[in-house]
């Protein structure tokens, strides 16, 4: 199998690298989190390159593209540690084109893909614990339309979105929606994350939602998937930048005269987390190649991607914390970013324990040493 990349995915993640070194560089970053974790200005920045309609069709003024194209896009934004949430635009997108109708479309898809609305998938609930098959949230019909009710957590950036899909159990079984956060019956409250971006708390009381999938755990199921894949590659990102901060750091400081990137034990180390990133990598490409296979397979390998990708992070940024020592922990020095934000990623859609359980359910005969 082939793994380069093509010239227009190359030419991709050189202009995605190129703005995150000219416009999000470390003192911009800090800036935006200390002001709350989101940038509009630089949501916007990230939509100039047309990255907010990856997903989208051309027809409905996105780009088309693969999850091949979003898995590079993703590695770029995680060198950065970017935290505007692009890959909510990357499910919106999917989410919206796959399953809205013509009207909800037209609507929503051209400002996903502009970058003039931010549409984020509000899932999760404080009973679920990672499950997408418990949803206490609830809809009703209301004549030719729709409320929903029900409170959503850690929504990204939810303060600030202009539109969220939420699940709810509609006669029985989870359906999926549409809600404006205009609408009458929406309140958010928005914090700050563990690694410096933006979450919400979002309350909906009858509010006005627009049907997208009455079999809406299948289509939330995949928009997880999506998310799961934007995750690996951002994860593989990171981890890049934290090894490429540790082997500066081990090349720079002295201890008894010498540099401490001359101890074996360190260069033993950092071989280690070398191998780690790669194994990451290589899971993080099976996770977009999966992308968009039949449910069962993709789910498989999102869960076996998703939970290589916490091994590798939580091993990643310790020894990079280890090997920094109380420097690698100060809020002034950047590693100490990255650490943050890797330890975040590894709990995102998931944790590494939940993962193990699910590759674990879903073994066969085999074991799964065969599949």
């Amino acid at each position: 199998m082939d793994f380069n990349f093509s010239d227009d995915q190359q030419q991709l993640r050189d202009a995605v690298a190129k703005w995150v070194e000219k416009s999000y560089d470390f003192e911009r970053r800090q800036k935006i989190e200390a002001e709350g974790g989101f940038s509009r200005e630089a949501w916007s920045g990230l939509a100039e390159l047309g990255l907010g309609g990856l997903y989208i069709p051309e027809a409905d003024g996105g780009l088309g593209m693969s999850p091949i194209e979003g898995m590079v896009v993703m590695e770029e934004l995680g060198r950065g540690i970017v935290l505007e949430p692009l890959a909510q635009s990357l499910i919106a997108g999917a989410v919206l084109a796959g399953h809205a109708d013509a009207a909800t479309k037209e609507r929503w898809l051209p400002g996903i893909a502009s970058g003039e609305a931010l549409v984020v998938l509000a899932h999760q609930e404080k009973k679920a614990r990672y499950r997408l098959d418990v949803c206490a949230a609830t809809a009703a019909k209301a004549g030719d339309a729709y409320t929903v009710s029900g409170t959503k957590s850690l929504a990204p950036a939810g303060d600030q979105a202009d539109a969220f899909i939420v699940p709810a159990q509609l006669d029985g079984r989870i359906a999926l929606f549409l809600v404006a956060r205009a609408e009458d019956g929406v309140a958010a409250r928005g914090y700050g994350t563990q690694d410096g971006s933006r979450a919400a708390e979002v309350v909906f009381d009858k509010a006005a939602a627009t049907l997208l999938a009455a079999d809406g755990l299948a289509v939330l199921e995949h928009a997880v998937d999506i998310g799961i894949a934007a995750t690996c590659a951002e994860g593989v990102g990171v981890m890049e930048k934290t090894l490429a901060l540790t082997v500066e750091y081990l090349n720079t400081r002295k201890q008894f005269g010498v540099l401490i990137g001359s101890f074996q034990a360190l260069r033993h180390r950092v071989a280690d987390m070398k191998m780690q990133l790669e194994l990451a990598r290589s899971m993080s490409y099976y996770a977009s190649l999966k992308l968009n296979a039949p449910a069962a397979e993709r789910r498989q390998a999102m869960a076996r991607a998703k939970y290589q990708l916490g091994v590798s992070l939580r091993f990643v940024g310790q020894q990079s914390v280890q090997m920094h020592g109380g420097i690698g922990v100060t809020d002034e020095y950047v590693g100490s970013h990255y650490f943050r934000k890797l330890t975040q990623m590894e709990m995102a859609y998931g944790d590494t324990l939940h993962q193990l359980g699910e590759v674990s359910a879903r073994m066969e005969e085999t074991a799964g040493v065969f599949a």
